[in-house]
């Protein structure tokens, strides 16, 4: 079975768990303990805008500048294989920075793309 299939599959099973050390997001749905950490002040996950997100052959791309994630001081540019998403709990793209703003730790896509 594919290893980046299998990540997926247990992250987005985790987002379904209500557990602590995670922090829920204004439409209801809870960020994975694996991804997050801390609270709606200082975790390290955040929804970006769908601007910063588009699409390749390979998976989606990822351009943070500052303002567009809490703990982003300069520009980043992420790949995110399409193997590697996990379906977000409403209709935007989220982002988890740890340990620190370099590193994509999980990113989060609408279920139905853009």
């Amino acid at each position: 079975m594919n290893r980046a299939w299998c990540f997926s599959a247990t992250l987005a099973m985790l987002s379904c768990w209500n557990g602590a050390g995670a922090h829920d997001i204004e439409s209801g749905w809870t960020y994975p303990p694996a991804c997050c950490r801390g609270d709606q002040e200082r975790g390290d996950c955040q929804e970006i805008p769908n601007t910063s997100v588009s699409t390749g052959p390979d998976g989606f791309r990822v351009l943070l500048n500052p303002g567009d994630h809490h703990l982003v001081t300069r520009q980043h540019f992420f790949r995110i294989p399409y193997g590697d998403t996990i379906p977000s709990g409403d209709s935007h793209f989220h982002i988890c920075l740890h340990p620190t703003e370099d590193h994509a730790n999980c990113f989060f896509a609408p279920p139905d793309g853009f």
